[in-house]
């Protein structure tokens, strides 16, 4: 696989909030790489800068200091509208919950990040049936959320992340609402897309979810480690 190091880097970065007549640091200058096609897993546990974390990766936040490199393209240089143009072509978001609109049926479900996008009616419908054969729900287009279980809901979810071609598809949780025999197959359609050249990175606090990626890193107490021989985590 040939290197990118600039396709996604982290340099120094800090996230502070703040607090009273002081500021509460959140991140301490997290420093992180990840080349076109990793599958990445940040693990830690509730409190440990994750959500934040996450939040400034998908650019639904931004940070205090320090570079984001996604692409190419410096997250920090960017105002509203770019970090909107980001979110919505850059990178496919795939949540604990699906958070699918109930009054739509799956393939309408999946247009929806492509009519934010300005696609023409039909090409989205020949996009949003491609992404649900490609996760196995050629047979569940015109289902409701509710007529569907919940590994099929997050099936959906990862299939409306993919129709926009995305950059980076970033899970959070993705398993958290699942049985232990779902979640197995949802990462196990994690790994068939990474080994189709999808980069991924998944935040979790499951030791068990987080060693399905190629590559592992913690993260306590708003700091990145990357242990020689993996991760230990109680």
């Amino acid at each position: 696989m040939e290197a990118r190091p600039n396709f996604f880097a982290m340099t120094d970065l800090r996230k502070s909030y703040p607090l009273g007549d002081e500021r509460l640091e959140v991140l301490h200058g997290i420093s992180l790489t990840l080349e076109k096609g990793e599958y990445l897993s940040v693990l830690g546990p509730s409190g440990s800068g994750k959500s934040t974390l996450i939040n400034i990766i998908g650019c639904l936040d931004t940070a205090t200091s320090g570079d984001y490199i996604l692409n190419g393209q410096r997250i920090e240089d960017m105002d509203e509208d770019d970090l909107a143009w980001i979110r919505n072509r850059e990178i496919g978001f795939i949540f604990q919950n699906s958070q699918l609109l109930p009054r739509l049926d799956a393939q309408k479900n999946v247009e929806l990040p492509l009519i934010y996008a300005g696609v023409p009616g039909r090409e989205r419908a020949r996009r949003a049936r491609e992404m649900l054969e490609r996760v196995g729900l050629s047979d569940r287009m015109e289902h409701y959320p509710s007529q569907l279980s919940g590994g099929q809901q997050q099936r959906v979810a990862i299939a409306r992340a993919l129709v926009t071609r995305p950059t980076l598809l970033l899970a959070d949780e993705p398993t958290g609402a699942l049985d232990q025999k779902t979640g197995r197959q949802v990462m196990e359609l994690f790994q068939q897309l990474n080994e189709e050249g999808n980069t991924i990175i998944m935040i979790t606090h499951d030791l068990n979810i987080a060693k399905h990626a190629r590559r592992v890193v913690y993260i306590v107490d708003g700091e990145i480690t990357e242990p020689e021989g993996g991760p230990e985590y109680a």
